[in-house]
């Protein structure tokens, strides 16, 4: 049986380092231990969902090393089916990331394994039992597009986080779902966000960072708004968060709107603690009293 969740993306090591400046070129700076956590965008939507209770399993790829290791643990110990994850000749991917005191962040990603996801890898998938398919755009766009266009002729519904923005064929932008950007990616797409669905998808959701969401469909935009937490420690990985959590809820049958809210939620929880995959929240922890 399939999981009624499936995900295609990335799935990368995130080297992090704690820096006092960036290094100019040709210069050395001195940095803080490293910090290694499971990343990538593909993997952090999936890890989400499954935090949430969906039943997900990702088509991706990573190499057989540590870093995969490692990525293969966080992924199963969330409860994410690894079945069509597969283990590539070339490394698992890599995100070096930097950040200086003032939380600000430069990354160089190394897509290694990543840039092995095929086609090929998606016509293996039967997609009987699927209700959502969503991808990210940290693979090769080829494999994005066709993954979309099967999973539509399936009747499966499709979603796209469509980040960073990159150029869509419009079939494949016709046959999407719904289409999730955040404001300056959906500013780089359209002059409103009542535009973006003259792109084509049938519903868009722009994320708004802590004010939330607006939901985009031929009735009109709803604004969905974010929850106050007590304070903000790390945003990393924050729209995976959302997109994650919007598609668990849409495979269990929520409309898009109160999928929306849920995700909102989840986006907002998972920035209180540090890193991506490991600021996830569960669901029990996402319908505490203490949420509303």
């Amino acid at each position: 049986m399939t999981n009624p969740l499936l995900v295609l993306g990335s799935a990368n090591a995130d080297l992090v380092v704690e820096v006092g400046r960036r290094p100019a070129g040709g210069e050395t700076v001195l940095g803080g231990d490293t910090v290694v956590l499971p990343g990538g965008k593909g993997a952090n939507t999936a890890v989400a969902a499954a935090r949430v209770g969906a039943s997900v399993a990702l088509i991706g790829a990573v190499g057989g090393d540590g870093y995969g290791s490692l990525l293969r643990e966080s992924l199963e110990s969330s409860g994410v089916d690894t079945k069509l994850v597969k283990t590539s000749a070339r490394p698992t991917g890599i995100a070096y990331i930097t950040v200086t005191p003032d939380g600000e962040n430069s990354i160089v990603v190394s897509p290694g394994a990543n840039a092995d996801v095929s086609s090929s890898d998606v016509d293996a998938v039967s997609f009987d039992g699927a209700q959502v398919l969503t991808c990210s755009l940290e693979v090769p766009l080829e494999t994005v597009v066709h993954a979309i266009g099967v999973a539509s002729k399936a009747g499966v519904w499709t979603v796209l986080n469509l980040s960073p923005v990159a150029e869509l064929p419009a079939e494949t932008l016709r046959q999407l779902t719904v289409l999730i950007v955040n404001e300056h990616e959906a500013a780089q797409l359209a002059p409103g966000f009542d535009g973006l669905l003259q792109l084509g998808p049938k519903s868009a959701v722009v994320t708004l960072g802590a004010r939330g969401a607006a939901v985009v469909t031929e009735e009109g935009i709803t604004e969905v708004p974010s929850i106050e937490v007590a304070e903000v420690v790390d945003t990393t990985g924050a729209g995976d968060a959302f997109a994650g959590a919007l598609s668990a809820r849409l495979a269990e049958g929520d409309t898009l709107v109160d999928a929306a809210k849920y995700a909102a939620k989840v986006a907002a929880l998972s920035v209180t603690k540090a890193g991506a995959q490991p600021s996830y929240p569960t669901a029990a922890e996402v319908s505490s009293p203490a949420m509303g």
